[in-house]
């Protein structure tokens, strides 16, 4: 039996990096994954997903065009070529994160990792005895239940669906729910977003939420909000989705995209004493080990911020406390992130709703304009952008925008409000003209 100083279950973000910074300490590493490397984001979620959002906007750019000059026919768009290129894409990715496990000395075991007891693990019946034990088996989409439901496709087939769909029903009103919505839509087809809630994204900032809903409705997106899908089956012209009110929306697909779940089936973490919690999340401390001292978890399967660069910065925290200092902390405060829907919503910091509950007096800061880019292509698309700000020490807590780029433009302003910046170094700084971006350090009046 093989001893290894780290076993890595998992080989998404969180495991990858791990098993990397692990290995180039000189630590004996091994990881089993079963699949292809790289988890989710690489093979069925960020990476995919923004290259088919890339496809979708290609479409608007043709029609803005016009406003610039540029007169024809927009060129066909082929389904086929799109899905090849993406698989040949993330076919070279896959092989990076190989080699750069290979060259930390990592070894590569491509199974499926059962706990045997709380310090062995079997792998296609091979068994290894570990000191350290780390879990990143990320998550899996929840598909919900309802006569019918194994009919729907999820996010991990959606990418793959044949023929194209030229009428989708998505469910759900999150951020994946809305991206694909945006993506089909873009490329064509006559989508449908289902969603029980009264407005789409919740948890973001109601003016976000609000905002946009209803850019993506002016693109050609029908929302349905406070409706219920109450079955599913197979008609003469396609999927016929009956909801509770009686109506029926006709579809060629129909994607649910209505959560995801922590990915624990399988492992066998009875037989090595790990808890998981009421969510059915691996229960974890602020370090990041579970209910066994030498057991670790990170990612999407703790269920903390289910985010690529999270899942990272939790690896490195492990790998810090069992090779390093010790003195690395997980930090969740003021998270960037953003949705690539179209257009794009970026934010970092609190919501205004959540900032009041924190600190009673804001001030809020907002704007919405078109983008100079659509004062000749005719689009009739805007963008918000919003601040808000805690009165008691100026500080901006919260920045939230709806528009092109949006994550990109975050970005750096991110690394601001982790610097504690106030309104007035905002006010100081001067602004790129003529950006869209300016227009964080140029908001003079408060809105509210």
């Amino acid at each position: 039996m093989q001893e290894i100083d780290l076993f890595v279950i998992g080989g998404g973000s969180g495991g990858v990096r791990a098993a990397r910074m692990a290995g180039a300490s000189g630590a004996r590493v091994a990881l089993a994954e079963p699949g292809a490397m790289g988890g989710t984001c690489v093979n069925l979620g960020c990476i995919p997903k923004k290259l088919y959002g890339y496809a979708a906007h290609y479409a608007e750019d043709f029609e803005d065009a016009r406003g610039y000059g540029w007169s024809g026919p927009a060129p066909s768009f082929d389904w086929a070529t799109l899905k090849r290129n993406r698989a040949i894409e993330i076919l070279r990715l896959n092989g990076i994160y190989e080699k750069l496990l290979a060259s930390a000395g990592v070894d590569i075991l491509r199974g499926r990792a059962r706990f045997a007891d709380a310090h062995t693990i079997e792998v296609d019946g091979a068994r290894f005895r570990a000191t350290n034990i780390l879990i990143a088996t990320g998550g899996k989409p929840l598909r919900p239940e309802f006569p019918g439901a194994e009919l729907t496709l999820t996010s991990n087939e959606i990418f793959d669906v044949e023929p194209f769909p030229r009428r989708l029903l998505v469910l759900g009103g999150g951020y994946i729910a809305c991206e694909f919505a945006s993506i089909f839509r873009g490329l064509g087809s006559q989508v449908t977003l289902l969603y029980r809630g009264e407005q789409v994204l919740r948890g973001f900032d109601d003016d976000v939420r609000g905002f946009v809903a209803a850019e993506m409705s002016k693109k050609g997106v029908e929302l349905r909000l406070n409706a219920r899908l109450a079955s599913l089956e197979r008609g003469a012209a396609g999927l016929e989705a009956t909801l509770t009110d009686g109506s029926v929306v006709e579809a060629d697909a129909v994607l649910a995209a209505t959560g995801r779940r922590p990915n624990v089936t399988g492992l066998g973490l009875e037989a090595a004493g790990v808890q998981i919690d009421e969510r059915g999340a691996i229960a974890v401390d602020d370090v990041f080990r579970t209910s066994v001292p030498h057991i670790y978890a990170v990612g999407d399967v703790v269920d903390r911020l289910q985010l690529t660069p999270v899942a990272l910065a939790e690896a490195m925290v492990v790998v810090d406390r069992l090779f390093g200092s010790g003195l690395r902390a997980m930090d969740y405060e003021q998270v960037p992130t953003a949705v690539f829907t179209h257009p794009n919503v970026g934010t970092v910091g609190l919501t205004e709703a959540q900032a009041r509950a924190k600190f009673g007096r804001l001030r809020i800061y907002r704007t919405d304009f078109k983008p100079l880019k659509h004062t000749l292509s005719g689009s009739t698309e805007r963008t918000l952008m919003k601040l808000v700000v805690d009165d008691a020490s100026d500080r901006v807590v919260g920045l939230h925008m709806v528009g092109a780029d949006a994550g990109e433009i975050l970005q750096g302003f991110a690394v601001a409000m982790k610097a504690g910046a106030t309104k007035a170094v905002f006010d100081a700084t001067l602004g790129i003209h003529p950006t869209a971006a300016e227009e964080f350090v140029t908001l003079r009046q408060p809105a509210g």
